[in-house]
């Protein structure tokens, strides 16, 4: 059973990579001997930029494999091209999914939301981590091997600052992962998400002074770190045994 968490050489399919959380994920499992292959929606230089990286880096120890693909996470279409180029460049389907790839925008007041506004937020935050899923699970079931990590929120358990359109999107995710690890778990395959709250150096939240009066009611005093993100996401993927889980990371928020 030892090699039950032993991650090395196995392929994770990482969305969102080009910054933040996805690009420290993508950094903490590539140390792990990981295979990746990364996705972005806009940024191509931020991403190519940490394939080079990533590879340089780890040269001398084990030849990595990344590929880098454009997609638009909202499109059934583009992830299933992304999907037919994984089976290219890597001659399979991921082992590992880290579903990161979202969209928020602040609008607190349920009458401010357009139902437009409303259907893309679903669609990038939910519908898109349904269908990863169903791209990755019959190559886990078939090996008897998976691990799948879905990005949620504090919101999707009613906090957070980005409305009931955010709060719909993040708590179906939490609710589809846990429906998901008890169907899955026969074929050895975890389903988990991660939760946070008030992380900085990302897309949403580039430092405290961007929220300086949510930020001053943080109890631990400070913004989140990418980093922190990702050791709870390299946890998961490396403690097959924990399964159904959402793990709230809020510096003391609730």
């Amino acid at each position: 059973m030892e090699q039950q968490n032993d991650i090395s050489g196995r392929l994770a399919l990482i969305t969102g990579a080009s910054g933040g959380i996805g690009a420290a994920c993508a950094r903490q499992l590539a140390a792990k001997g990981v295979h990746l292959a990364l996705t972005y929606s806009t940024n191509v230089s931020s991403t190519s930029s940490l394939a080079e990286e990533l590879k340089s880096k780890h040269s001398d120890s084990y030849s990595l494999r990344i590929s880098i693909h454009k997609v638009d996470v909202s499109s059934a279409d583009e992830i299933q091209h992304m999907f037919e180029e994984i089976d290219q460049q890597h001659g399979k389907r991921p082992d590992i999914l880290v579903s990161n790839a979202g969209y928020g925008k602040r609008i607190p007041q349920v009458w401010d939301i357009s139902l437009e506004e409303f259907d893309y937020t679903i669609n990038v935050n939910l519908r898109a981590s349904f269908i990863l899923a169903k791209g990755v699970v019959e190559h886990m079931k078939s090996q008897r091997w998976g691990r799948i990590v879905f990005m949620s929120s504090i919101a999707g358990q009613g906090g957070g600052i980005n409305g009931c359109h955010y709060a719909a999107s993040k708590g179906g995710l939490t609710g589809m992962m846990k429906n998901l690890s008890t169907r899955l778990a026969e074929y050895n395959i975890s389903v988990n998400d991660v939760a946070p709250a008030m992380i900085g150096e990302t897309g949403m939240i580039p430092s405290a002074s961007a929220i300086p009066e949510v930020a001053a009611g943080i109890p631990l005093g400070r913004l989140g770190l990418p980093d922190e993100v990702a050791n709870v996401v390299t946890m998961l993927v490396t403690t097959g045994y924990m399964t159904g889980q959402s793990l709230l990371l809020g510096g003391g928020l609730k």
